[in-house]
């Protein structure tokens, strides 16, 4: 079983600031990548950031680069979500995924965490 669990949604006033915290337990061989999605719309989703293990490299969708860093504690298989210059706009439920292996041999998945509300007030 791996389970993904995020903290350090809430509210916060526009311009404030917000850390998303994730850390992903369980039987884990390997992490290729950990990101953050955000709910667009019904049961869509749209990626907001992700870190690529083995290279460090991240990508960010356009609404958010300059405001939010991601950044990952490899050996805590953990992954943040630094959010600056927050914006009514960014209000929303966040999700944490992780593409990761657990058994060695095995092909690599998707798993997501329950999500967090982050509220922005203008």
């Amino acid at each position: 079983q791996v389970q993904l669990v995020e903290s350090g949604g809430g509210m916060v006033q526009a311009g404030g600031s917000l850390r998303l915290s994730c850390v992903a337990s369980g039987s884990i061989f390997k992490v290729n990548s950990m990101g953050w999605y955000r709910r667009v719309s019904g049961d869509q989703r749209e990626l907001v950031a992700i870190i690529i293990r083995s290279t460090g490299s991240t990508k960010y969708t356009d609404s958010v680069k300059g405001r939010f860093t991601i950044s990952e504690d490899s050996a805590k298989n953990t992954v943040y979500l630094q959010m600056n210059s927050l914006k009514p706009e960014d209000t929303d439920v966040y999700y944490c995924t992780a593409d990761l292996v657990r058994i060695p041999g095995d092909a690599s998945r998707d798993y997501w965490g329950q999500g967090t509300q982050v509220t922005v007030s203008s």
